[in-house]
Formats: structure tokens, sequence, C-alpha cells
């Protein structure tokens, strides 16, 4: 049996995409003899794992709890280090891993980090693991050091922390080609053993109906009119909510604008201070929607889907929104380019650019909408569809290479 440890994601669950990525990896093999995980969970703080909340999960008992097969372990953090519980807990995570392999004796064990988030702290473990027999895989995600959130020293940290990661990994899966074509590129001193595995999305309906009172509440709630435009992500300034509100304002379109996001008082304020959003009607924050048959269905019966990330690599919502929305409108980069291939249509930051494509958008017929989005689903399940991303998966634990 190949044993695997997890390591970043803040639990098992459907709330972000790491997480989500780990729910589905525990679903596809949970029934897999040759191969048994071990998933560090978040206890406390922001983000934390919520055991309660997670049917058919056991009950915890020290510190750990079992969920389809795998072995979960809680992980205590301190949460006055606020942004830098990231840090600890994924250290703190690590040597829980090192102690349970040594005292349980494992041989050949796997650990698999998400993210570039210790890369100052990683080479201790990694010694220590490969001592013990092991491997160290890593997830490096997209370019964090180019989110405009971070300070200049914070984004220095995270380039430096995806150094010495890259460096000392065993082996770098990436999901996205282009990503591991800038391992290779930027890190080539090291010759980095990678690997390309895709990110996984479901093209399945929503178990909801049109007229269900959980969806029919939330758009009188929200005062939502039918055949809107949606965008679903994070309120941050990588993922262009100023283009897109900016240029949708200058459309002729009478449709709703539905913006499912985080709450960011300071991002919105100032948009508010550039754009005057607040003033057109059609423009709409709705807040998060966590309730995955409720989300898919908005994704459904949206006319459009903008998807504004500029920081790649392959980004969960636009996978998701191509497994459901007929029309998805993306942000021209290298990494939503290789998603949707010609299955979506793309606009840029040139100003009126993406204004005319909505325009051009709103005279489709719906023949062109319907061809759209089956070019779109079919884009997934030849792919992106978790069936064989978790294939993939098993085939790389449990290889003998």
């Amino acid at each position: 049996m190949q044993h695997v440890y997890i390591v970043g994601a803040k639990g098992v669950s459907f709330y972000g995409g790491y997480e989500s990525f780990v729910q589905k990896l525990l679903e596809y093999h949970k029934d897999k003899k040759e191969i048994q995980y071990h998933v560090a969970c978040k206890a406390n703080g922001e983000g934390s794992m919520d055991v309660s909340r997670l049917e058919g999960a056991s009950e915890i008992r020290g510190q750990r709890f079992t969920y389809c097969n795998a072995d979960c372990f809680l992980v205590q953090v301190p949460e006055w280090l606020r942004s830098a519980q990231a840090i600890v807990y994924d250290v703190d995570a690590l040597k829980k891993c090192c102690r349970h392999i040594e005292e349980n004796r494992i041989e050949h064990a796997i650990v698999y980090i998400l993210a570039c988030r210790i890369g100052p702290f990683v080479h201790k473990y990694v010694d220590k693991i490969h001592g013990l027999g092991g491997k160290v895989y890593l997830n490096p995600d997209g370019h964090e050091w180019k989110r405009a959130k971070w300070s200049a020293p914070i984004r220095r940290y995270w380039k430096e922390s995806e150094r010495l990661m890259v460096k000392h990994a065993d082996l770098v899966i990436c999901d996205s080609t282009a990503i591991e074509k800038y391992i290779q590129r930027e890190y080539k001193q090291y010759r980095p053993n990678t690997t390309y595995i895709a990110y996984g999305a479901e093209t399945k309906k929503s178990t909801l109906a049109d007229e269900d009172q959980k969806y029919v509440s939330w758009l009188h709630k929200h005062e939502i009119r039918s055949g809107f435009y949606t965008m679903i992500g994070r309120c941050v300034p990588e993922n262009n909510f100023e283009t897109i509100i900016c240029e949708f304002m200058k459309s002729r379109t009478t449709k709703d604008l539905v913006i499912i996001t985080t709450n960011n008082p300071g991002l919105l304020d100032e948009l508010e201070n550039k754009l005057h959003y607040r003033k057109d009607k059609r423009i709409k924050f709705v807040g998060t929607v966590y309730d995955q048959e409720l989300l898919t269905k908005i994704r459904e019966n949206a006319f459009g889907y903008f998807h504004g990330h500029s920081v790649g690599g392959t980004n969960p919502s636009l996978l998701e929104a191509l497994g459901s929305t007929k029309l998805n409108l993306l942000y021209e980069v290298e990494f939503n380019r290789e998603v949707a291939e010609d299955a979506a249509l793309y606009w840029n930051l040139d100003e009126g650019n993406l204004a005319a494509l909505i325009d051009q958008a709103d005279q489709m017929t719906p023949a062109e909408l319907e061809a759209l989005g089956n070019k779109a689903k079919e884009r997934i399940r030849s792919a992106y569809s978790w069936e064989s991303i978790s294939d993939k998966y098993l085939c790389q634990f449990i290889s003998k290479e």
C-alpha cells in the first residue's frame, strides 16, 4: 500500500481550489486498496475545518478522524499570527507527517505539499523524509508572488519560497502546462523533475430545478432578473474586477451583472470612487454562495460568465464555468486560453474591448450559444474530468519510478 500525506489544503471541502481537489481525490479513491491518504486539516482560525459539517466523517479521536477511508489529522495554529498562520500551519503539518511516518514505520511515503509557502523551512523536513525512505512532491499553484494584494517584501518572500520549494522537491506536479514550462525555464539550474496533471471539474447538472424555492428565493433576495451575466471569484485586483465592471457599464446590455465574491470593503470603495458603479442598477454584489447545488444552478442559468483571473495556472472557477455555463468571456492570458481553447470568447484590457464583446455576445443566437456551451462541456469531459484527473494521480502515486 502506498501512503500519501497531503499538506497545504485547509481541509476537505468545496470551499477552495485545493480543498475541492482533496475532496475529489478522496471521493474517487476511497475504495482503492493500493493507496492510503493522510490529510492535514486546519483545526482553528480562518478557513478552519468544521468536521461536524463534513457528511460521512467519523467522530474526532485524538485530533484525527476518517473521511472516505482517509486518515485526516487536525493541526492547531496560533491565531494571533494572522496571515502568517498559513506558514506555521504547513510547517506543523509537515512535523506531524514526519512523526507519523517514523512512528508507524511507513516505507516509501509520499508527502504532497500544495503551494509554495514554506520554502525557507522545507529543506530540513525534506531531509527528514528522505531519511525515512520517503519522497516530497510539490504542487506550485500559480504565480502567487505576482498578486497585487501582497506588499513588495511579501512578494519577494513568495518568489524566494517558490525557488526553494522547487529546488528541494523530488517531483513538481503542475496543473497547467504553462506553469510547467515556467518552472523548467525559471529554475533550470536545479533540473526540476516535473509533470503535468490538470485540475478537474464536473459536467453534471445541478439537482435543483429552475423553480426550486432555494434558487427562486436567491433571485428574489438580490432582485436579479433572468438572463444575467455573472462573475465568481475572490475580490482581488488580479481578477480584473475594475476592467470588467468599467466595461460592463460602457456596454449597451440590459442584463444584470451578478458578482459572487468575498467581502473586500477597501477594494469596493476604491472601485466606487473610480467608477461610481453603485449608480448602475445592473451591477449587483451578492456575497458568497457555498451551497454547491445552488452555485451550479446559478452557473447553468447565467447568460454568460466573466473570468478575469490573470495569475496562473488552471483556475477551478473557470473549469466549473466551462462545465455549466454556455457563454464564457475570458481574459486573454495563456493560462485561460490553454484551458478553454476555442470554447470561449476572449477579451483584453484595451479600452472598449470588453464592452464591444458584451454587445456582440448579446446578439448571439440560441443556436450559437448552445454550440459554444456544448464545446465547453466537451472540453471538460475530454481534458479535465475529475475521474480522469484522479486516475492520473493514482498512477503517479503508485508508480515505482
